[in-house]
């Protein structure tokens, strides 16, 4: 392997399960060393503790995303354990399935919180290390349903739109400053949270993704390698979008 990630320090928020595992162990199977947050902690250290069995440098910290303090807690013992850190990856995601009516202000401020406050605290706890490494990264993993728009996921497309614009905004502050901020947008992928859905339920999702089939977290991981990767050392703001298909229609 090409060992891609060779000097990189990462944080991958999410990485216990689905995609944020699946970008974890491909950053550590690149020669990052990674920190595996989650608020699985079980699910979490397991992750790292594969990752150490195998030979990479990887710890499990645990981080409740919409909390600055917790985020404090994760950027200090990160460099403690590492020396620097160059790349964050703003995985984690709360999922909520509800229209407008239907979604209680209680279900909206728990979906902001995690998908969106998150996001932007993890950029700006991080940014101080990033800008001192000299070459910093953040990759947003964001969603097809930021780009469009269908029933039933209000709170959702809110926090996924937010998690858009507030990736463009950050890139623009920052691009004359050493640090590239980048976003990739999943469609249907094999995750934990989709093992909810009925066969029927599943069937009409695959029918609007015009490859037919549903991605793998490992798909969404090659994205985020490259975007923060000294080979993408002249993209910020790019929305890199993994969707089979699915937002051409």
């Amino acid at each position: 392997m090409s060992r891609r990630l060779d000097g990189k320090v990462a944080i991958v928020t999410g990485a216990a399960r689905g995609i944020g595992e699946g970008i974890a162990d491909l950053f550590a199977s690149e020669g990052a060393k990674v920190v595996i947050t989650d608020i699985l902690e079980a699910q979490g250290e397991e992750v790292a503790s594969r990752l150490q069995a195998r030979g990479d440098r990887a710890i499990f910290q645990k981080l409740d995303v919409s909390d600055e303090r917790s985020w404090q807690a994760v950027v200090g013992a990160t460099v403690s354990n590492f020396g620097k850190l160059t790349t964050i990856v703003n995985n984690a995601a709360r999922f909520s399935a509800t229209g407008l009516t239907d979604t209680t202000v209680d279900d909206w401020n728990k979906v902001i919180a995690v998908n969106l406050t998150g996001t932007y605290l993890g950029m700006k706890t991080a940014m101080p290390e990033l800008l001192r490494s000299g070459n910093g990264s953040v990759v947003n993993i964001c969603s097809l349903y930021g780009l469009i728009a269908t029933t039933g996921y209000t709170a959702y497309h809110a926090s996924k739109g937010g998690v858009r614009m507030l990736s463009k905004a950050a890139a623009l502050e920052y691009a004359k400053k050493g640090v590239r901020i980048n976003s990739v947008y999943p469609g249907d992928t094999e995750t934990p949270a989709m093992d909810n859905l009925t066969e029927e339920e599943n069937a009409k999702v695959l029918s609007l993704v015009p490859m037919g089939v549903a991605g793998k977290p490992l798909d969404m991981a090659y994205g985020a390698l490259y975007l923060a990767s000294d080979e993408a050392s002249y993209v910020t703001g790019a929305e890199l979008v993994i969707d089979g298909g699915w937002s051409l229609p």
